[in-house]
């Protein structure tokens, strides 16, 4: 990663940490002013942190990150990150879950004071939850 643009990926992770914890106050404090754009495996469009919340909480009881690469770079006159590792937790049926893959990109304004514009996200979750089924089935 271009030496120069860490605080870039630092704010990304410090946007995602805080979601984790459900900081709400501290996310919103990374994100640009009015509506974010995010964007969910199947084009599952939000416009902020309360819609993602809502969503989430019929997806899984505790998600977790394992952040294992970050990647930043300039373009079209923002920064972009590229974030990924596992995802660990509980299903909402309280049965854990690990080594599901993750992407996190995001687009980050980079006048000061630095904000996140947009955020994309793919995971395996689904295609785990498919596999659970089908083993089920058995």
């Amino acid at each position: 990663m271009n030496s120069d643009l860490i605080w870039a990926s630092d704010l990304a992770v410090a946007y995602l940490k805080a979601m984790e914890a459900r900081d709400i106050q501290a996310a919103r404090a990374l994100v640009a002013d009015g509506a974010m754009e995010i964007v969910f495996p199947g084009g599952r469009r939000f416009s902020g942190i309360d819609e993602i919340i809502r969503n989430s909480s019929g997806r899984y009881r505790v998600v977790r990150k394992h952040i294992e690469n970050r990647d930043a770079w300039r373009s079209d006159g923002c920064v972009r990150v590229m974030i990924t590792g596992t995802l660990y937790g509980q299903w909402p049926d309280g049965t854990a879950f690990e080594d599901i893959r993750f992407v996190d990109w995001f687009e980050i304004e980079e006048a000061p004071p630095a904000r996140i514009l947009r955020q994309h996200v793919w995971n395996d979750s689904g295609e785990r939850l498919v596999a659970m089924q089908g083993d089920a089935k058995g």
